[in-house]
């Protein structure tokens, strides 16, 4: 029987956008874009002079970018909820979309349960499913092309770049001295240290929050412990000590969390730049840098999330009051 050979197509497409990438960047060689830690200003004139007396609120290029990924993730939800309900109306077979987004949300939901028992997964499920996939989001959205790279321009205060006109009021961003920066029109949210710091706001308050509905006022007994301090004044001393780390701990799981997921996506922006830069029409290593980003991102995302289940989880545990008693 003679087998049919298979034509490596897919390597022919690599080779052509290679030639393609070589060709575009001897054409406009790329340019080191200004690498700031804070959102840049699209407009320099506030959008609100004063934002719920906190000063002026400013067009910064996170914002868009918030935006579009709310509007994606209420698509998402809004297609998935079709392709069930059209899925529930015939055969009850989920396809398409529903079948991909039950799957995942199954997987997810088992890994709670897994974790944290079935009495208390259905309180931490929504919170854990909802920061992994709204995580997953914004760290993937900026790997879309035209993120960070097309923008508005200023005048430099510092050292800057050259333009070359495109057509329009449209210019390109040489590698030239000049006196212009690049703001981009998007960036990606969690490059913005912002968006990590109210995410893991929301994770630490809301551990908190589930620790006393399944312990109610007794969860507060691991922050200030005081049961054994006149029973057995040393041991009661050490207890309460233990409870002032406990309050640091949960403490410093907010900067854990914030700067964990802003550092890792942060620097994958920098090193992006700066191989492009550095590599002029050596375009495939910067596309070695993205696909590098796309596992970040992805596992930042799983991380952020988990820990967040498994913090939640613990804090619905009792921490031994019960059986250090008895001892």
């Amino acid at each position: 029987m003679e087998t049919q050979k298979r034509t490596p197509w897919r390597r022919w497409i690599v080779l052509v956008l290679m030639i393609v990438g070589w060709i575009l960047a001897g054409i406009y060689a790329p340019a080191r874009p200004e690498i700031t830690v804070a959102a840049e200003k699209l407009i320099e004139e506030p959008i609100v002079e004063n934002f719920l007396g906190t000063g002026p609120l400013y067009l910064v290029n996170t914002l868009p970018t918030l935006i579009i990924t709310v509007i994606l993730l209420v698509w998402l939800a809004y297609a998935t909820n079709r392709s069930l309900v059209k899925s529930q109306k015939g055969d009850l077979v989920p396809s398409g979309l529903g079948n991909g987004m039950e799957a995942i949300l199954e997987m997810l939901y088992n890994m709670t349960e897994g974790s944290a028992g079935a009495k208390s997964a259905r309180a931490i499920f929504p919170w854990f499913a909802t920061i992994l996939i709204y995580v997953l989001f914004a760290n993937l959205l900026k790997l879309i092309p035209g993120f960070e790279s097309i923008g508005v321009l200023h005048h430099a205060s510092g050292e800057g770049h050259a333009i070359a006109p495109l057509g329009g009021a449209w210019n390109i961003y040489t590698s030239g001295e000049g006196g212009y920066i690049l703001a981009p029109f998007l960036r990606g949210v969690s490059v913005d240290l912002n968006f990590p710091l109210a995410i893991a706001l929301i994770s630490v308050v809301m551990t908190q929050v589930i620790g006393v509905q399944a312990q109610g006022l007794n969860y507060f007994s691991k922050f200030f412990n005081v049961k054994r301090m006149f029973k057995v004044p040393f041991f009661g001393a050490m207890d309460f000590l233990v409870g002032l780390l406990e309050i640091i701990s949960e403490l410093s799981k907010i900067l854990s969390f914030t700067f964990r997921l802003f550092g890792n996506m942060f620097a994958g922006v920098v090193l992006v730049a700066v191989v492009a830069s550095l590599m002029g029409q050596v375009s495939i290593l910067s596309a070695m840098i993205m696909m590098f980003e796309l596992f970040v991102g992805l596992v930042q995302a799983f991380v952020f999330g988990m820990l967040t289940m498994v913090f939640m989880a613990m804090a619905t545990q009792s921490h031994g009051d019960e059986e250090h008693a008895e001892h």
